[in-house]
This record gives structure tokens, sequence and C-alpha cells, in this order.
């Protein structure tokens, strides 16, 4: 073997990997890992729960394995569509048909499977949400993300890991209401994110919940969604929802200002990182001076 085509192997090497990291959506990896941080938080007594293997556990998989299946799984199913969507093109990594994608999709998969038994069983059945709404939302024959309504609905996924992380560090399941709330606020955070997809969904014939009701019904629809889990998490404690009432206050400025959706959708990470963290915060308070 010559030192070029060593070169070569290890530059195509090199080429997959930032390819697959660049799939896997480095700038949302905090939608999934984040809710792990938020459910040790509140379901902690002690710094040494915070700390619990299984919490460390679950981390490392949200933060990367679980985004590379969601997204892949997502790019492959999507290749023609994505080829019409400009914020495929410009912004996010696009399937081509890579064959390596959908064995490393596969792995990742499996590896929520593997870390079962590293985790207690109160955590198994939102382990089993987030994979089974992971694959169904993109994949057929289901497809929720081609249903209106159920593609909303189907996003509370998201929620899933801090459940998970919820029920292994306390060995029980959170408030009802907490679910609820983080549920609606997953379904309002889906929807909103559909907005600039609308026009590219439609030239496709994509049915979605933002294309049923077009741009302007939608942002009262996220609205909706994020009262209302601002009122379910209010009812658990009135410091939560006054923060959760962030969203449905961006929406409404984000629907009367002349702000194009397709910049405010890009501001979202970093604002659900900002509320995840006072969320965070606000949980480790307890443990600490509680």
């Amino acid at each position: 073997m010559t030192a070029n085509s060593t070169a070569a192997g290890e530059g195509r090497h090199g080429d997959r990997l930032r390819y697959l990291l660049t799939l896997s959506r480095p700038r949302f990896w905090l939608y999934l890992a984040g809710p792990v941080l938020v459910g040790v938080a509140y379901a902690a007594d002690s710094v040494g729960d915070a700390l619990a293997p299984a919490a460390i556990v679950l981390f490392a998989y949200f933060l990367l394995p679980a985004n590379v299946f969601l997204y892949g799984i997502n790019d492959i199913y999507d290749r023609e569509i994505d080829a019409a969507n400009p914020k495929k093109s410009e912004r996010e990594a696009r399937y081509r048909g890579q064959r390596i994608v959908p064995v490393v999709v596969a792995v990742c998969a499996l590896l929520g499977l593997a870390i079962l038994p590293l985790v207690p069983s109160a955590a198994w059945p939102w382990l089993a949400v987030f994979l089974v709404l992971g694959a169904a939302y993109s994949a057929p024959p289901v497809r929720f993300k081609t249903t209106p309504v159920l593609d909303s609905v189907s996003n509370g996924l998201y929620i899933a890991p801090g459940v998970a992380a919820y029920a292994a560090v306390a060995g029980s399941q959170p408030p009802i209401l907490a679910v609820l709330g983080g549920w609606l606020w997953a379904m309002g955070m889906h929807t909103f994110s559909a907005v600039p997809d609308i026009e590219p969904d439609r030239e496709t014939g994509i049915r979605t919940t933002a294309t049923v009701l077009g741009e302007r019904r939608t942002y009262a629809y996220c609205g909706a969604c994020w009262l209302a889990s601002a009122a379910a998490f209010a009812a658990l404690d009135l410091r939560l929802g006054a923060l959760m009432l962030v969203y449905p206050g961006l929406v409404a400025a984000i629907a009367t200002s002349s702000v194009a959706v397709d910049r405010a959708y890009w501001w979202f990470p970093a604002i659900n990182t900002v509320v995840g963290a006072v969320l965070t915060m606000g949980g480790l308070w307890r443990v600490l001076y509680g």
C-alpha cells in the first residue's frame, strides 16, 4: 500500500466522520441530551444521584448516538424531499445514498437497546417510546411526519430522554403534569420548526400540520401548545409556568414582526439551551440548598 493510497483512505474515513457528525445536527444535540440533564436534576436527592452511572449512560447515548439514529433515519426517507428544500442544501447535511448511513443508523438504534441492562427498568418504557416514535416518524409504513396532527403529537418523543432519566434516578415516574407540559412544549417546537418547510413540503406533496394550517394559523397552533404547556408546568410550580411563557411570547413576537421565520428558526437552539439551563439549575439548587 502506497503512502498516497493510505492518505486517500484516511481522507475518505475523515469525510465520512465529518458527514455523520453533520448529519447528527450538533446544533440540536441538546434537544435530546438536555432533557436528560433536566430529568436528572429534578429526580436527584443528592449530588451522588446526579452523577449516577445510569444518568451518565443516558446522557452519553442521547448526546450523539440517539441524534444519529433520529436524524439519520429522517434523512434516509426524506432523500427526494430534501433535494428541494433550501434549508437542507444551505445548512444541514443531505443524504445522497451513502451506504454507510443505514448501517450507522441501525447500530445507533441497537445501542439504545444495548443500554437497557445498564439503566433501571423504570426507564425502559421511555427508551422504547423514543426508539419506536423516532422510527415511526420518518419510516414507512407509518411515517407520522406526513400525517397532520400526528406529526406534531409524535414529537413528544423529544421529552422521552428526560422522563427516562428521571425514572432511572428516582426509581419512579415523574408527575404526569410534567410529562404533559413537556409533551405539549415538544409539539409546539416541532410545528414551529416546520414553518420554514411549508412551501418545499407543498411543492413535493407532503402534508403536515404546518402545510394544512398555513403560516399564520401555525403560529396560533404553536402558541396554543406553548400556553397549555406553561399552564401544566404552572400547576406544578408557578415559577416553571412563568419560565415557559417565554415560548408563546416569542411566537407572538415573530408572528407580528417583520422577522423572517427561516431566520428566527435558527434562534431556538440557543433559546432552548438557556431555558433548559435555567430549569436544570433550578433542580440542582433544590438538591444543593433544598
